[in-house]
């Protein structure tokens, strides 16, 4: 009976896998960034509008350039180049919207926290993946308690609001943009909690319920609690090379975490759970342990939520 049933597997080949697994996005495994152009991945966002595929770009001033990689090959499918803005000056990260228009973060500031201000650009996602040029809205984003450098930014999935994250080795602030943002005026970002983590990105579930945020060394997941989160417990951060991106797969049931560096690989880890949650990943996915690295006496597997002394010194980034 046994050897009638693997007989039959061979034969009906991926028909007879089961369907939790043929279900699954691809990239879900984790895939390897084949494009040569591609070697400072600095942010990463699952496609609503082509599941399995995912958006990335490069740090610093490389241009205004989006790649669409396919998580089945790590080959990448589609680059946009954006119109209608200024030069980037420091891309950082990269978010959908619940319209599904993509965001785009040139939110860094390699001067330490000094520019008077940042952009937001956003555009559709396009129907088609083909290399093609698209023309975006940029925001112009100033912080409400003087300049910060940032490099993760999200946009919750149910109320399109826009929020940025301030990379300070000793935790920064979460901080809430205004609703709608507006390209005729300087946009306003307001500090509305503390992160205590140096943060390098961050994401939303596809539930919008709960906040993951990722450092150089490690993660902590919160309850998003409507705009005030609760500290859930760290995440199971691989360990990489310059660890800068972050997303959820758009089941909600995996978390891919991504590095800079040419042929980079982009890691999964298991969102806590999400097996048995319907509703695209409300369970918890904190850890009380798993690859994170970092010391101390906390309640949640001894993450101090400090991630690390000083800056790596492979960091091109203050």
């Amino acid at each position: 009976m046994g050897g009638a049933v693997a007989a039959a597997a061979l034969l009906l080949g991926p028909a007879a896998l089961p369907a939790a697994a043929a279900d699954r996005p691809a990239g879900s495994d984790g895939f390897t960034i084949q494009d040569p152009r591609i070697t400072e991945s600095s942010g990463l966002a699952a496609s609503r509008a082509h599941p399995g595929v995912y958006w990335t770009h490069n740090d610093s001033d490389d241009g205004a350039y989006l790649y669409a990689i396919d998580g089945r090959t790590g080959k990448t499918v589609a680059t946009l180049t954006l119109t209608g803005i200024g030069s980037p000056r420091d891309v950082e990260a990269i978010s959908i919207g619940p319209d599904g228009d993509l965001y785009v973060g040139d939110i860094g500031d390699n001067l330490g926290g000094t520019w008077d201000h940042v952009w937001i650009y956003r555009l559709p996602e396009p129907k088609e993946l083909r290399d093609q040029t698209v023309r975006a809205t940029q925001y112009v984003v100033q912080y409400a308690d003087g300049p910060r450098n940032a490099e993760a930014m999200m946009v919750h999935p149910k109320t399109g609001r826009v929020y940025l994250i301030e990379k300070d080795e000793n935790g920064g602030g979460l901080y809430e943009g205004p609703d709608p943002l507006n390209s005729s005026a300087t946009n306003t970002f307001k500090r509305i909690a503390d992160i205590d983590l140096w943060a390098t990105d961050a994401a939303f579930s596809p539930d919008g319920k709960q906040l993951s945020v990722r450092g150089y060394f490690g993660g902590i997941a919160y309850s998003w609690n409507d705009g005030k989160p609760e500290r859930q417990g760290q995440l199971s951060v691989p360990l990489q090379p310059q660890g800068e991106s972050l997303t959820y797969t758009v089941d909600g049931k995996t978390l891919l975490y991504g590095s800079e560096g040419k042929g980079s690989s982009v890691e999964p880890e298991d969102v806590e759970g999400a097996a048995d949650d319907d509703g695209g990943g409300s369970g918890s996915h904190a850890s009380g342990g798993g690859a994170s690295s970092g010391s101390g006496g906390s309640d949640d597997g001894g993450f101090s939520g400090k991630a690390g002394p000083s800056a790596p010194p492979w960091s091109s980034s203050p």
